[in-house]
């Protein structure tokens, strides 16, 4: 079998066509993390007069700080119970979803909803719904004896943001999940029947080993998505408090930058997030993609 091979008539032509994704990538990117490298090695004075090349000492000053490190391990715990529920709940909703046969695009068209919605406003919608003053679901707690206000308890407050969280990207889930158990042949679902296999046995050793690829995408995927796009979800719903309890380490990096206007210990937070976030990536891919059956 041969090969066809692309021919461009003119010289410059697949440069022209790769041009402007590398400026996209240039000016976004590369730009943007260059100006962030460099400001980490700066620290101002209190008024903004001075600037003094310090070079790694806002690095070292972080990993002495207990605050930092409390957002380390607040991250921690954010990140895995945000991608935990999220793919749990999906997948649910995708295995129930996919017996279906007449209302099953119904179902689906509901369930992409929420994607849609940014995520200050999941955030701000289940700040009502947790409100101790005005929500419904303290109001329901309370008739079970369970005293619910995230304001004080850093534990509900994690709770919280992390429900918010999860149920933002359900949705995204869910569509790679349910896209992913179609494609199941039904031939091996049917010959472990007639072995004897139950459903479920069925679903842990036929189906969700295939479901693997998608999976170990989906595990890459939400973990980006916890470490950066759930700052509009803290930042409506908790602000980082009670006491630092849901204080990221990208909203850390927002409250030090823009509000405490401490630019260098901002830059090099964000860098070590950057790191952080491209070192659990290629773990994934070096350790994890091994158990994957593609």
């Amino acid at each position: 079998m041969q090969t066809k091979k692309m021919t461009f008539n003119h010289r410059w032509l697949p440069y022209l066509l790769l041009a402007p994704q590398v400026i996209i990538t240039i000016i976004f990117f590369i730009w943007p993390a260059s100006q962030a490298l460099y400001q980490s090695l700066l620290r101002q004075d209190a008024f903004g007069f001075r600037t003094t090349f310090v070079w790694f000492d806002n690095f070292q000053r972080l990993f002495v700080d207990d605050l930092y490190v409390n957002s380390l391990k607040v991250t921690l715990i954010f990140a895995v119970g945000t991608t935990l529920l999220s793919m749990s709940v999906a997948l649910l909703f995708a295995v129930m979803v996919n017996k279906m046969i007449r209302s099953r695009d119904a179902y689906t068209t509901f369930l992409v909803w929420p994607y849609a919605v940014a995520p200050a406003i999941a955030g701000v919608l289940w700040w009502f719904i947790f409100n101790p003053s005005i929500g419904i679901l303290p109001y329901a707690l309370d008739m079970f004896g369970i005293n619910w206000n995230h304001r004080s308890n850093g534990d509900q407050a994690m709770l919280l943001v992390i429900i918010a969280a999860a149920w933002k990207q359900i949705s995204y889930n869910f569509l790679f999940f349910l896209a992913g158990l179609q494609s199941v042949p039904h031939s091996l679902i049917e010959a472990a029947a007639i072995d004897g296999a139950g459903r479920v046995k069925r679903f842990w050793t036929i189906v969700f080993p295939l479901l693997s690829p998608i999976t170990f995408f989906l595990m890459v995927v939400n973990v980006v998505y916890a470490m950066f796009d759930t700052f509009g979800v803290i930042h409506a719903t908790t602000e980082g408090g009670p006491a630092q309890a849901t204080n990221i380490l990208v909203y850390k990096v927002y409250r030090d930058g823009f509000v405490g206007m401490n630019l260098g210990s901002s830059a090099a937070q964000s860098v070590i997030l950057m790191a952080i976030v491209v070192v659990l990536t290629v773990i994934q891919f070096r350790f994890i993609e091994r158990r994957v059956n593609y």
